[in-house]
């Protein structure tokens, strides 16, 4: 038997036998933690397989319970994350973002420019007029002030835009009708048509800038319901003439589809093929004018604006009007200064006092 029988009290890890296994599985359970389920593990350093370009890494082989190896993972770890990149709605959010900036931006420097006006209008300084935009060299100045960022508001600035650009194709329109006119003369002798171009584009220029520009321009300004009737009654006008200028017929000064078929029927292919260009921007122009008056109308009606009201604002502007109250003051003098005469003249049936 031996010394641990003998010796109840003796140390029993003091024994040879049990310092022995000690020592062969001490290496192996250093690091071993039974509360976290993992075996343990011990540092090996691996060696390199293959001719791969990268360092060798270690990796900590796993040795079970009894001593047998463990699956090792030698995959290595990626040496960089991968690149950020900002989603779809991150990017349609900044947009946005940009979008409301430059936004606001354009309202504080329209209402910066307002503030402005309101200022030289109280100092008594008037706004000088800048359209059209003569030469400084020209005799004639500017006749009107026109700043659709300042006059207009904002949610009316783009219909406004779009009739003014309209009114430039309209300009351009009757410019190629004068050339469309010429040609009509040099080939098919027909002068009719050239002379009423050329009437029509100094006449109807200054005409339509003044009589339906104009007055919706300052209908969407001040929100005058006279405006707008002025507007759609002279825009109805010009819808008709449009159409008629599409049509083109011979010797009426518009070189629409009729002109096109009499060139073509003559022989004249370069010219019916011009005056098509021209007769199909000229329908173009009139469906535009169509779709502008529907637009302007349900604008309108959504202002709440009446045919009462348009009265109104024209009996208010015309009993404003200087040159009215000067001559109603001078008509009513008139008319009293004649009536005394008569009482004061000889020979009226008059009544004298009796003493």
């Amino acid at each position: 038997m031996s010394n641990f029988d003998d010796n109840p009290f003796a140390d029993p890890f003091s024994e040879p036998s049990i310092q022995q296994a000690t020592r062969n599985t001490t290496s192996g359970l250093e690091e071993y933690d039974p509360f976290s389920g993992k075996p343990a593990t011990q540092n090996v350093p691996t060696t390199q397989i293959g001719n791969t370009g990268n360092p060798p890494n270690y990796v900590q082989p796993t040795v079970g319970m009894g001593g047998q190896p463990a699956v090792v993972n030698s995959t290595p770890a990626p040496a960089n994350p991968p690149a950020y990149t900002p989603s779809a709605q991150q990017q349609v959010t900044t947009a946005e973002f940009q979008r409301r900036q430059e936004e606001l931006e354009r309202k504080a420097e329209e209402l910066a420019r307002k503030e402005e006006e309101l200022k030289n209008a109280g100092n008594g300084t008037a706004r000088q007029d800048n359209w059209p935009p003569l030469p400084t060299f020209c005799p004639v100045g500017p006749c009107f002030y026109q700043d659709i960022n300042v006059d207009i508001p904002l949610e009316f600035q783009k219909i406004v835009r779009m009739l003014y650009y309209l009114w430039m194709f309209h300009v351009l329109m009757l410019m190629l009708n004068i050339l469309g006119g010429l040609s009509m003369f040099i080939a098919l002798s027909d002068g009719a048509t050239f002379g009423l171009a050329i009437v029509y584009f100094f006449i109807f220029t200054p005409f339509s800038y003044v009589c339906w520009f104009r007055p919706v321009y300052k209908a969407f300004r001040s929100d005058s319901s006279f405006n707008f009737m002025v507007f759609f009654f002279v825009f109805f006008c010009q819808l008709v003439v449009s159409i008629i200028n599409a049509i083109g017929i011979p010797s009426t000064g518009s070189c629409g589809w009729v002109a096109v078929g009499k060139a073509f029927s003559s022989g004249y292919v370069g010219l019916g093929v011009f005056l098509c260009l021209i007769a199909t921007a000229a329908s173009v122009m009139a469906a535009a004018v169509a779709y502008a008056l529907i637009w302007v109308h349900r604008i309108y009606r959504s202002t709440g604006a009446s045919f009462a009201k348009a009265q109104a604002e024209f009996s208010q502007g015309v009993m404003r009007n200087e040159h009215v109250q000067s001559a109603t003051a001078n008509a009513a003098s008139a008319v009293i200064r004649n009536q005394m005469n008569q009482a004061t003249t000889p020979g009226t049936n008059s009544t004298s006092p009796r003493f």
